[in-house]
């Protein structure tokens, strides 16, 4: 028997109306629209938490059709708003598919929309830059003043309460010992540190300076995750007082814009994000250029004297890793797990490693 095809609109704050049809569980629903430019990957992109908030649009045409597995989840569950393609694939074949991608939505509660003409909505988007948007099954049936109320109550600033743990928990190894601050982590993360022997305590987002130090780590390492850096100010003082200690620092993405805070740089928002799995970067030492996995709509500006950028994105010159000049500290913005792909900066978590042994033979 075939489902009966729901009609649904995507309401952008610029007034940009796109129809088309819901699918997975149909609910309305608002949230930041952003575009990612990866061709696979789409159960990693609706599992990754720092999508928290947003309605994430997917730029390849096709999505869906390889199915779900368990298997390649990034988090427990997703946290993104809404899912929108241009056409989903309802007979995924793959021998590791275990549910078809409607059917994951809908178990998860989100809300998707095809049908759309995604690229004509991507080039809005890097036009006028990430925007709220609204998607609903009765567009005709709300009043500008309804739609602004939506807009103007949506807020994003709780996301990292949202995604991190509720308590801690170890993943055993005999190398280095991470103490890790979820903010969101992707489990890819964690499955790289831990299969190269680091042993990692995972402490909940806003864990106090004093409990981290009491485990006794090697390094603290600072993790991924969604919304703007300057919506965590405790964690930013918690990094701070652990610097002070003299604790080495390690971190990516949200976990590199925390450390510049609390070294005394700023950060600010991209007209529109990075977001997929092409975005070059050069490193500032070699020259060398590779290919990375990013998502995030935050980048670090404005250095202080004691810092330096150690990669620079080649598309448009933002900070993309700095380290500091004088102590123990490095941290990328970029994805180094980069699953599913690209695998190019992957060499990164030997150097995490081998920097926090070097603290242990120091010790």
């Amino acid at each position: 028997m075939l489902k009966k095809k729901v009609k649904a609109s995507l309401i952008l704050e610029n007034g940009r109306v796109f129809t088309g049809m819901a699918f997975g569980y149909i609910k309305e629903t608002v949230g930041e629209v952003v575009f990612t430019t990866n061709m696979t990957g789409y159960q990693e992109t609706l599992t990754d938490p720092s999508y928290a908030g947003q309605i994430v649009v997917m730029t390849f045409p096709l999505i869906g059709n390889y199915g779900i597995n368990l298997e390649d989840m990034e988090s427990r569950k997703p946290f993104l708003r809404g899912f929108i393609v241009r056409e989903k694939c309802d007979v995924p074949n793959n021998w590791r598919c275990e549910m078809d991608l409607e059917g994951f939505l809908r178990q998860n509660k989100v809300m998707g929309l095809e049908g759309i003409d995604t690229r004509a909505l991507t080039r809005v988007l890097r036009d006028n830059g990430t925007m709220k948007g609204i998607i609903t099954t009765r567009a005709k049936d709300l009043t500008q003043s309804q739609i602004k109320q939506k807009f103007d109550t949506y807020t994003n600033r709780h996301a990292v309460e949202e995604v991190t743990i509720p308590e801690k928990y170890v993943l055993n190894g005999n190398g280095p010992h991470f103490a890790v601050l979820d903010f969101g982590i992707k489990h890819s993360i964690l499955k790289e540190l831990n299969k190269r022997g680091c042993k990692l305590t995972v402490f909940p987002a806003f864990t106090t300076a004093e409990e981290i130090l009491e485990c006794k780590p090697d390094v603290l390492f600072l993790a991924n995750g969604p919304g703007d850096p300057e919506d965590v100010p405790s964690a930013v003082e918690n990094v701070k007082k652990i610097i002070d200690a003299g604790l080495p620092i390690l971190g990516i993405c949200l976990g590199n814009q925390i450390v510049a805070l609390a070294l005394g740089c700023k950060t600010k928002r991209l007209k529109f994000g990075h977001h997929g799995g092409n975005h070059p970067v050069r490193e500032v030492d070699t020259g060398k250029v590779f290919v990375t996995s990013q998502n995030h709509e935050f980048v670090v500006c404005d250095l202080t004297n004691d810092v330096e950028a150690s990669f620079i994105n080649i598309n448009d010159n933002s900070i993309e890793g700095i380290r500091h000049k004088t102590k123990p500290i490095y941290t990328v913005q970029f994805h180094p797990e980069a699953s599913p792909g690209p695998l190019d900066v992957q060499f990164l978590f030997n150097k995490f490693v081998k920097m926090s042994e070097g603290v242990r033979r120091n010790a």
